[in-house]
C-alpha cells in the first residue's frame, strides 16, 4: 500500500479544526501506524490542575482517525467512527504527551485502531482502541433484527463476532 498522506499534509489539513487549535502535531505516518504529539499547556487542564480527559481522547482520536484516512481502501474517501473507548491510567500537568495509533484491523469495510498515549518517557496514559468494526454487528441487527450477535473474547488478532440465525445471510 502506498500512503499518500504525510504528517505535514495532516498537520495543514487540521490546523483550522480542533487539532489544530489544541496544537495536536502528526510526527509520523507510515504503514500501520500514526504518531502525533501535544505539548501540555493551561488550556488542556481540568480545573484540579491535571491534563483533561477530553484532551487525551482528542489526541488519541485524532491520531487513530488520521490513520484511517491514510490507509482507506481503494475508492474510499471518507469514514465515521463508530465506537471509542479509552482507560486513563495517569495523567500529566506538563511537558508533551505523545501518541502512537497502530492498526489492529485493516478490513474492506472496517478498520480498528489502537492508541497508546504517554507522557513520552513514562508508562501509557491511555489505551484507546478506536473502532469501526462494530458497524458489522449493527448492520446485521438492522437487516435481520432476530439474529444473535455475540461478541468473542479478545484474540491476538483482535475479536471475532459469532451471529445465530434461522436460515443462511445469502
Amino acid at each position: 500500500m502506498t500512503l499518500k498522506h504525510t504528517p505535514e499534509s495532516f498537520n495543514e489539513f487540521g490546523k483550522s479544526y480542533l487539532p489544530g487549535h489544541l496544537g495536536i502535531r502528526i510526527t509520523e505516518v507510515s504503514e500501520g501506524r500514526v504518531a502525533a504529539e501535544l505539548p501540555v499547556q493551561p488550556h488542556l487542564l481540568a480545573p484540579n490542575g491535571y491534563l483533561h480527559a477530553g484532551s487525551v481522547v482528542t489526541l488519541a482520536d485524532t491520531a487513530a482517525g488520521y490513520a484511517c484516512v491514510a490507509h482507506l481502501p481503494e475508492g474510499a474517501h471518507s469514514f465515521t467512527t463508530i465506537e471509542l473507548k479509552s482507560n486513563h491510567l495517569g495523567t500529566a500537568r506538563q511537558r508533551t504527551i505523545a501518541v502512537v495509533a497502530t492498526s489492529v484491523h485493516l478490513g474492506r469495510t472496517t478498520q480498528v485502531w489502537d492508541a497508546i498515549v504517554t507522557d513520552k518517557d513514562a508508562a501509557g496514559l491511555e489505551v484507546l482502541r478506536h473502532s469501526t468494526a462494530h458497524l458489522l454487528a449493527y448492520a446485521v441487527k438492522q437487516l435481520f433484527p432476530e439474529a444473535q450477535v455475540t461478541i468473542g473474547p479478545v484474540i491476538e488478532d483482535g475479536f471475532y463476532y459469532d451471529f445465530a440465525f434461522s436460515r443462511p445471510f445469502t
